[in-house]
């Protein structure tokens, strides 16, 4: 008699997975902190009228009691 064949380990399907909250999502992003960065550029004609660029870092600060 032959044993059935071992299961292996499989990465979650994404129906396995539990759905996030966007609060509880926030809260884990903020408490590691965020980068958030991005550029806009106008131009007209090939000639670069207006740049704006945005570096932010969001990060929750806690005080100690």
């Amino acid at each position: 008699m032959s044993s059935p064949p071992l299961a292996t380990p499989t990465a979650a399907s994404p129906a396995d997975t539990q759905p996030i909250a966007l609060v509880d999502l926030l809260d884990r992003l903020l408490g590691t902190g965020v980068v958030i960065a991005g550029d806009v550029v106008i131009s007209l004609a090939g000639v670069d009228l207006v740049e704006l660029r945005l570096r932010a870092l969001l990060r929750t600060v806690q005080e100690d009691s």
